[in-house]
């Protein structure tokens, strides 16, 4: 506690310093999207705006919203360098982001993430744009296309945004059409040839329509250098659309129709090898076809340079580049019943199709290398009914239902040549370099959900709301042989051992063999489960200027099928849904003739079932590998500070902190990731979770200033720390993130009216070498690190 108390002291203190505030940043009018401000300097007070929010799917004041929420303009997140959901850390307290060792993002918030290598993994941080979702975590990374701003809500948002938002939920509001002609357009030059381009065209198009459309590409040389040859990786290329239209054919009936879609034709990134450790010490095959002295090579393999970021390996000859492309269609429409009562229909199909490769190893040996392939179809239908009550909006109220189907379809092509490749027989040896992993999931989701709000008094408000989710999920899959008949050989002679009778598999067919007749077999499971989770809270305001608040919470999160490779059906069994108990209150104020805003927050989470990341051990031959696992009881406890200030015009400072404890309760015994280190495994009780720092800040500082009548100034810096944390339960040192800082700077110049803006940008200038995960997919402990410093210059212009 007390680390905590001078931790605290120390973020006010350094409101003097550092500052940018999501809290305190307007946001955009409707129809505005990112245009720019003009200059502090000439705004006639340094009172800090007011934000409007959705959060709770009705338009109300930021401070008037009895939840932890961090919300940020168009402006401000253009201004510190946010393009997609991975760089919210930078302005969110809690948030945190890594990629799996397939390359799939994963979203975290107050130590609440899922992780997975599976394409149609359900995330616990659930991502929308316009309230419409994008179901899984993949589809995710054009969401932060023209935007009016972004509105992150931490801890459980299942009774209003779906049964899997246990973490919290990023809804992404769009930049809307305009009812007069505006366009705007942007260039970014930068390191390692990144050239940037985007743009907008509004306006109306016929009597009550208006369309908006944007669109934005991104370009970037490499960035990575080959550190045993000469080769280069790192190659983005991907490109982002959305059009919107609003048709309104009378004064209460309104549309919204959205068609958007990108594609990500870029280079994964390539590991570092760090060590070497056998993914089967028991039973290794030292060597491999084509490669006699396989391991001895691997082994006397040349680590990564230390502390360089740029350093990578990967197999000549394999590509590392994507073929990624997502769209989705989505139709709103509401219709006034009456000025209390209003009708909401949202609907929406998503196509994600994946091609994503993966080097696992970061050597030129090819130990391990993967291709996810796959695609994810998904429907959603909300119908909602939302009104008001009694004098002066005493009470708020919402029902509704909502639907949503998934096809979700997920091999993984395996390449491999490590010491879990074979089997030894007493008919023979039997050795493979392929393997498919084949895994289709059809998913039905019904739920119902009601909310309330009633003012006890004119200070007084108590919240409710209770959503009912019932999920129907099928699992079709195997093992299986990659055509090229190895595996199938292999698993054949298993087959025919322990059946007693000859086995034949053909090409590409699974090798899954059935637990009472040992011959190969498809799985076909269901897992059909329903929860309730629920919400209630009460708020009180003694002025307009202080608002403190308590909920308890109810969220869950859906089971699921990992893809593990399985030789028994019993090793494809799914996790099963998990359960989150929050209790969280906080305060929002405005102080100092609201030059100053704060928030804060504590809270406890109780959880069972908890899904995370750890390793199972599958037995010969595959060994001990990553996956998803349930734990049965943990829990996490913390607080965050929210702090903004602007003490005179043009300057506005920021302060930020979160503090999160994880722990697991009990005992509960996990493989090690490195299973030569600890055979037996080990157990985690007491342990943190992996991927959750304990600490994390930032801050930021902005001033605006008078150049020459109509030209404004700016100078800005932001600075974001996390500690160290693990990437895995167990492990060695080698498993340890660091902590680290980053610092970003900015300055240009700009217009008074904001149709000109100059910006001069550095991220992380201090060229700080960190790590962002580290795995062990095969024989060999790689890490992944953060880009090196970059810089570059960035021209807007609206008319």
């Amino acid at each position: 506690m007390r680390v905590l108390r001078i931790s605290t002291a120390v973020l006010l203190a350094s409101t003097a310093m550092f500052g940018g505030s999501a809290f305190a940043q307007a946001a955009a009018p409707a129809g505005a999207g990112a245009a720019a401000k003009p200059p502090q300097s000439q705004e006639a007070s340094v009172t800090l705006e007011d934000v409007v929010v959705t959060a709770q799917k009705r338009s109300e004041r930021l401070s008037d919203v009895p939840l932890s929420i961090t919300a940020a303009s168009a402006e401000q997140l253009s201004r510190q360098g946010v393009t997609n959901p991975a760089q919210l850390e930078k302005i969110v307290p809690g948030f945190t982001f890594t990629k799996s060792a397939y390359n799939a993002p994963v979203y975290t918030i107050r130590g609440v993430g899922s992780y997975d290598e599976a394409i149609g993994i359900s995330p616990t941080v659930s991502v929308y744009v316009d309230q419409v979702p994008l179901p899984f975590s993949r589809m995710t990374q054009g969401a932060a296309l023209d935007l009016e701003r972004v509105e992150v809500l931490k801890g459980p948002q299942g009774t209003l945004f779906g049964q899997n938002s246990t973490g919290g939920a990023v809804n992404y509001i769009a930049a809307k059409p305009t009812e007069d002609f505006r366009a705007g357009a942007d260039l970014t030059v930068g390191r390692f040839s990144q050239a940037d381009a985007g743009g907008f065209i509004s306006g109306p198009i016929a009597n009550g329509v208006t369309a908006r459309l944007a669109l934005r590409t991104e370009q970037r040389g490499n960035w990575q250098n080959n550190y045993t040859r000469s080769d280069h990786l790192g190659q983005r290329d991907f490109t982002n659309g959305r059009l919107l239209v609003d048709i309104n054919p009378s004064d209460r009936l309104s549309f919204e129709a959205s068609v958007s879609g990108w594609y990500d034709k870029s280079d994964t990134q390539g590991k570092q090898k760090i060590a070497y450790s056998p993914i089967n010490p028991a039973t290794p095959f030292p060597d491999s076809p084509g490669f006699p002295t396989f391991q001895a090579d691997l082994r006397a393999y040349p680590n990564a340079p230390a502390h360089n970021s740029r350093a990578s390996d990967w197999d000549p000859g394999f590509s590392l580049k994507r073929d990624d492309h997502f769209h989705q269609l989505s139709l709103r429409g509401d219709y006034v019943i009456s000025d209390a009562v209003t009708l909401t229909s949202i609907s929406a199909y998503s196509h994600l199709r994946v091609r994503s490769p993966s080097e696992s190893d970061g050597t030129a040996l090819p130990d391990s290398a993967v291709i996810i392939g796959g695609f994810v179809n998904s429907y959603s239908q909300e119908l909602r009914l939302s009104g008001q009550a009694g004098d002066a909006h005493v009470l708020k109220w919402m029902v509704g239902a909502n639907y949503e189907h998934d096809h979700t379809n997920d091999t993984q092509f395996l390449f491999l040549r490590a010491t879990n490749s074979g089997l030894r027989l007493p008919t023979g040896i039997f050795r493979w370099t392929q393997v498919n992993n084949l895994n289709d999931q059809k998913v039905d989701t019904w739920a119902a959900f009601a909310s309330l709000d009633y003012d006890l008094t004119d200070q007084l408000t108590v919240q409710g709301s209770i959503r009912y989710t019932k999920q129907d999920r099928d699992f079709v899959g195997c093992l299986a042989d990659s055509g090229n008949g190895e595996l199938g050989a292999a698993f054949g002679a298993l087959s025919a051992l322990l059946s007693r009778s000859p086995t034949v598999v053909p090409p590409g067919g699974c090798v899954t063999l059935d637990p009472v007749t040992n011959k190969p077999t498809d799985i076909e499971t269901s897992l059909n489960q329903d929860n309730i989770s629920w919400r209630t809270g009460l708020s009180w305001k003694p002025t307009s200027d202080l608002m403190l608040y308590a909920n308890v919470t109810k969220g869950w999160k859906a089971g699921s099928y990992g893809t593990l490779p399985a030789i028994r059906p019993v090793q494809a069994q799914p996790v099963t849904q998990e359960s989150l108990l929050a209790y969280e209150a906080g305060f929002k104020t405005a102080l100092l003739d609201r030059t100053m805003q704060i928030t804060g927050a504590v809270f406890y989470y109780d959880y069972t079932d908890k899904q995370l990341l750890g390793s199972i051990n599958l037995g010969q031959p595959f060994g001990t590998l990553p996956a998803l696992v349930t734990v049965p009881s943990s829990r996490i406890r913390g607080a965050e500070i929210d702090a903004t200030y602007r003490p005179i015009q043009g300057l506005t400072l920021r302060a930020a902190a979160s503090y999160v404890d994880s722990t697991v309760k009990g005992h509960y015994v996990l493989s090690d990731p490195l299973p030569a280190l600890r055979p037996g495994g080990f157990d985690i009780g007491g342990s943190s979770f992996p991927n959750t720092p304990m600490w994390q800040t930032s801050s930021d500082a902005e001033y605006r200033f008078d150049l020459v009548p109509s030209w404004g100034g700016f100078v800005g810096a932001n600075l974001s720390y996390r500690s160290r944390t693990r990437s895995f339960f167990g492990g060695d040192n080698n498993f340890i993130l660091p902590g680290y800082a980053l610092l970003d700077l900015r300055a240009g110049f700009e217009r008074e009216d904001g149709n000109l803006r100059v910006t001069f940008w550095g991220r992380n200038v201090n060229d700080k070498f960190y790590k962002t995960f580290v795995s062990r997919v095969s024989d060999v402990v790689y890490q992944t690190t953060g880009m090196p410093a970059t810089y570059g210059v960035t021209l807007d212009t609206k008319f």
